[in-house]
């Protein structure tokens, strides 16, 4: 399969959960829509659910690429009210309710603290009828502990639950602060795989004894578009092209289609480029910096707006 996350995060799940029936997910903290993204490999197979990302310019990518989802824009925390949000606008996976987390991301871009409404997952499954959860996903930069805390665990149990693991940006161990609690709910810890931790509910005994116990031993496709070993069976046009570019073929930037290049820097990182931006971008995209944003491509056609004015 062609993994669209950064560290196989879609392959375990699908390993345990997939099937011929589509499911329900949440994603909370979903960011792009297909880059780096967990749930797009099943909406890709008919599955649905709903995701909630705070940033307006990721959310609004959903309505093109993935119109079957809920997509709420706002926060999810411990209960309902208001919180500080701080805003990355370019590095956009840093964005958080933790201030000290964003005093660190700070070192690389600077951000701006904006007041949002918060929910709670109890509220939110409340409110979109929720009767069954497959996996939820939890990716919020530090928050992890308040998302979870929020959800009424007896009547709303996800058959697995990911949460990211590590502090940003450190890489410290963050799951002190919240696995005690999901635990204690009646779930278990299956799958660490350096980035996410994988709890499966005691009842869900058919997703309990597919999850895998340990990583694959094999990179995601976006890794390896990075260190050019991208896959060769890929077919669409926009993983032919990264293949390409990732086994270094570069004297081929000045010849891109606009409109196809445009496609692959939405996916880099989040954000639709302007026409300048793109009538520059081949030339830009020889450097280093052009190159690592290749390699951070999830190939597949947003269907969308190509450019900003």
């Amino acid at each position: 399969m062609l993994s669209y996350t950064q560290n196989l995060e879609d392959y375990h799940l699908w390993q345990a959960l997939g099937g011929p029936t589509p499911g329900f997910y949440i994603d909370v903290g979903g960011g792009h829509p297909i880059a780096d993204n967990v749930s797009f490999w099943f909406y890709e197979r008919g599955w649905r659910g709903i995701v909630v990302e705070p940033q307006a310019p990721l959310a609004d990518l959903y309505q093109h690429i993935r119109p079957r989802d809920e997509v709420v824009v706002g926060l999810v925390g411990r209960e309902p009210g208001e919180l500080d949000f701080h805003v990355f606008d370019r590095l956009h996976g840093l964005s958080t309710t933790v201030k000290q987390h964003a005093d660190t991301g700070g070192a690389h871009e600077q951000y701006r603290v904006e007041r949002r409404p918060v929910t709670t997952l109890a509220a939110l499954c409340e409110k979109h009828g929720v009767e069954r959860i497959d996996f939820l996903k939890v990716d919020v930069e530090g928050a992890e502990a308040d998302v979870l805390a929020g959800n009424d665990w007896k009547r709303f149990r996800p058959k697995i639950v990911v949460c990211e693991a590590i502090a940003p940006l450190s890489n410290e161990p963050a799951w002190d602060g919240w696995e005690p609690f999901l635990l204690a709910q009646g779930y278990r810890f299956c799958l660490y795989d350096q980035l996410n931790r994988f709890y499966v509910a005691e009842e869900a005994g058919d997703a309990l004894a597919r999850m895998p116990r340990e990583r694959a031993p094999w990179e995601s496709a976006t890794h390896m578009y990075e260190i050019g070993r991208a896959p060769d069976n890929a077919k669409h046009p926009e993983h032919e092209l990264a293949r390409k570019l990732a086994r270094g073929f570069w004297a081929a930037l000045p010849e891109l289609d606009p409109q196809l290049l445009a496609r692959l820097l939405t996916r880099a990182d989040g954000l639709r480029p302007t026409k300048a931006e793109v009538e520059q971008s081949a030339a830009a995209l020889t450097s280093d910096e052009g190159r690592a944003r290749l390699g951070r491509i999830a190939c597949g056609y947003d269907g969308g707006q190509l450019f900003d004015d």
